[in-house]
């Protein structure tokens, strides 16, 4: 839902603009037509009044005057009547309809004689200016706010290309590259700032990835190669040394040991490998021919039985070693812990296999079956790394590894499921 209501840079700035310029304009016409019709209400009024002394002096000498109805009426009367001002609706002889006027009567005696004199002025007219004034300004800023709109809207995009051609080398980088990180220079600080740290950044992760990458490489070298020597030195024991059963023991004990740590040193490498991502050389692979050559091999290794009752053809794009260790690992954890004369189970489906071995119970912590050094068997030989390589391949080429148990009530065994799904 986050990445819904994300947008890009310059849509955001361009919407921000929009939003504020037209919430501006919006209260300047208003505030403009409320301005403006007050100001033309007290001009109206003040017309009034002065039409209102102008013909108080014109019946000093023209005490008969009966004004210009219905602009300007002029009536004799007794008593005196209070001043009013307001608006009312009078049928224009000239126009042929009903007006809307604003009104000013009021009363005022001269030489003697009362005369209520009222004047009037036109509401509709000051309407249609107002509405004209404010038009035409609200028409003048649209064409303002769509030329700087406009005009906004390139000046970003200039200003902002060379962070979108940066942005754009940083997407294309690897650390794996030779070649060091070169960015677009800027005439902005802040960016020029910018460029500098990642410059920086990028070149010491690159230093840290080549440096990591050789160390993993020379553990790989250095380790195996003692490691070997040490084994062939104790098989040159066996073979030209007279010992008892006790030294046979002991020196047996040690070249397992030693088988051990050469396994677990290959493990360990496997992994740096992994999360350095140094294997980059994906291609298709079948993974049913893939998973049955491994179970051959592991047929003449332990005798196994294995059986394969489903067998839909699957092809995934992998890198080919990586796939070869996923199978041997998955198929040599199930020989592990499989029970003695129980066949192991592969089945392939369109998306998936699934490797199934007999137990007798499930796991304490099946959550933690696909952790690092994580391991319930007591055997000597279980590194705890080789499931864990299976989730670390899974993870780094978005597969899906689960495990789950299942136990009949009437049978005393149950069954370990590994399964692999190979699509999102």
């Amino acid at each position: 839902m986050a990445d819904q209501k994300k947008m890009h840079l310059l849509q955001k700035a361009s919407k921000t603009f929009l939003t504020t310029s037209s919430i501006i304009m919006i209260f300047s016409g208003i505030a403009l037509y409320l301005s403006l019709k007050a100001l033309l209400e007290s001009e109206i009024e003040e017309e009034l009044y002065s039409n209102k002394d102008r013909v108080e002096h014109l019946l000093l000498s023209k005490p008969d005057l009966k004004g210009i109805p219905p602009i300007m009426v002029v009536e004799k009367v007794k008593d005196p009547q209070p001043t009013v001002l307001n608006d009312t609706l009078i049928y224009d002889p000239l126009q042929d309809e009903i007006e809307l006027f604003r009104q000013l009567a009021g009363t005022k005696e001269i030489n003697g004689q009362e005369y209520k004199i009222t004047v009037r002025a036109m509401v509709i007219e000051s309407e249609n200016i107002l509405f004209a004034i404010v038009f035409t300004f609200l028409a003048i800023i649209l064409v303002a706010f769509v030329f700087l709109f406009y005009l906004n809207k390139s000046r970003n995009a200039t200003l902002w290309k060379p962070f979108f051609l940066n942005l754009a080398k940083i997407k294309a980088f690897s650390i794996k590259s030779e070649t060091p990180l070169t960015l677009t220079e800027s005439d902005i600080i802040e960016f020029g700032d910018l460029n500098r740290e990642i410059i920086s950044l990028t070149t010491k992760v690159q230093a840290d990835y080549h440096n990591l990458k050789q160390f993993t490489e020379d553990v790989s070298h250095e380790m195996q190669t003692p490691l070997a020597i040490m084994q062939a030195k104790i098989e040159t024991l066996f073979n030209e040394v007279k010992i008892d059963d006790s030294q046979y023991e002991q020196l047996d004990s040690l070249q397992n040991d030693i088988r051990r740590l050469k396994n677990l040193n290959k493990r360990l490498i496997i992994l740096a490998k992994i999360d350095n991502n140094q294997f980059t050389d994906s291609q298709f692979v079948s993974i049913n021919e893939l998973f049955q050559e491994v179970l051959l091999n592991f047929k003449e290794l332990a005798s196994i039985d294995y059986k394969i009752e489903h067998s839909e053809e699957l092809t995934v794009k992998i890198d080919r070693s990586l796939a070869q260790v996923l199978a041997n690992n998955l198929i040599s954890n199930a020989v592990k812990h499989n029970l003695e004369n129980q066949p192991i189970k592969v089945d392939f489906y369109k998306n998936s296999v699934q490797i199934v071995n007999s137990g007798n119970s499930e796991l304490a912590n099946p959550e933690q079956v696909f952790d690092r050094f994580y391991k319930e068997s007591t055997k000597r030989d279980s590194s705890g790394l080789g499931l864990s390589i299976v989730k670390k391949i899974c993870d780094y080429y978005g597969f899906t590894p689960s495990y789950s148990f299942s136990k009949s009530p009437e049978s005393t065994t149950g069954f370990h499921t590994f399964e692999i799904r190979f699509t999102h």
